[in-house]
């Protein structure tokens, strides 16, 4: 059988497919970037990053161009669809990425970092930065790892409950600024209704996820998987036995945490303790 060809000739890739939109779109009106944020209000740099796929902007400027372009939801369509793409992560981790978008409950425990979940974007890009990331690279992750929160938010978001080790909260960000807003998203975590937050403190003893961060998904067909990384690697568990040892191991540790209101208060005092900008 000959092979289909493509109907429009236009990128199946849901992020290049977004940018080839909006070129398309505006080379039809004949107007210049500067002449389009003139007449949408954003500057003319955002709209040629996201016109050569540097990056996709977000949800307020899409729906302004989709109302300034007439084309009601097309363009935030396309945008979902670039921001969910799991192409956009690093070979490893795309399997991870799937089954993390269709999970119907989430558990994990951090080590040293929040959730990629609940990251800020400040607090992703220099985590990224420390991990050798630049430039485009870059931008491209930090977007490709913010996106990641579609999965908590919708009508009916997942169940998710986090363990935190206090070093999480110990290991600031260089600019106070960003680690009080990396904070403040925790707390803002902590009180969905959908999410459930432990602290860990220090002086709770050896257990056995000292050095290991573990997310654990139950999938829709009623499958638990569990995503293990250390300094080292990370490895996608499948192997039920393997599963059940992670996930008792897991359950160990939260005997050892805090209560959920507790730690509630736990983050606020480290909030406290974030220097405050000086006044102008």
């Amino acid at each position: 059988m000959p092979q289909r060809s493509m109907v429009t000739g236009r990128s199946q890739e849901p992020r290049e497919r977004f940018a080839e939109e909006l070129r398309g779109l505006r080379t039809e009106r004949k107007l210049s970037l500067r002449e389009l944020a003139k007449q949408v209000g954003w500057d003319s740099s955002l709209f040629s990053k996201m016109e050569n796929g540097q990056t996709l902007g977000g949800p307020e400027v899409v729906q302004a161009l989709d109302q300034f372009y007439g084309t009601p939801g097309l363009l935030v369509t396309l945008w979902e669809l670039a921001v969910a793409d799991p192409t956009q992560f690093k070979e490893p981790y795309r399997r991870y990425m799937l089954l993390e978008a269709e999970a119907v409950s989430l558990w994990q425990y951090s080590v040293s970092r929040p959730p990629g979940l609940l990251q800020t974007a400040g607090y992703a890009r220099e985590a990224l930065a420390a991990g050798g990331l630049r430039g485009e690279e870059l931008d491209q992750q930090v977007e490709a790892r913010t996106g990641r929160r579609k999965v908590l938010e919708g009508d009916d978001p997942p169940p998710f409950r986090i363990l935190l080790a206090e070093a999480v909260l110990r290991n600031s960000l260089r600019d106070p600024r960003q680690w009080r807003g990396q904070l403040e998203r925790l707390t803002e975590a902590a009180a969905q209704p959908n999410i459930t937050l432990h602290v860990l403190p220090f002086g709770c003893g050896l257990h056995g996820l000292d050095s290991t961060d573990v997310m654990f998904l139950r999938l829709p067909d009623g499958r638990t998987v569990a995503y293990v990384e250390n300094d080292v690697q990370g490895e996608l568990v499948e192997e039920l036995s393997k599963v059940e040892r992670f996930h008792r191991t897991y359950d160990a540790v939260r005997d050892l945490a805090l209560s959920p209101a507790e730690s509630h208060k736990f983050i606020l005092r480290m909030l406290e303790e974030v220097p405050c900008e000086p006044s102008t």
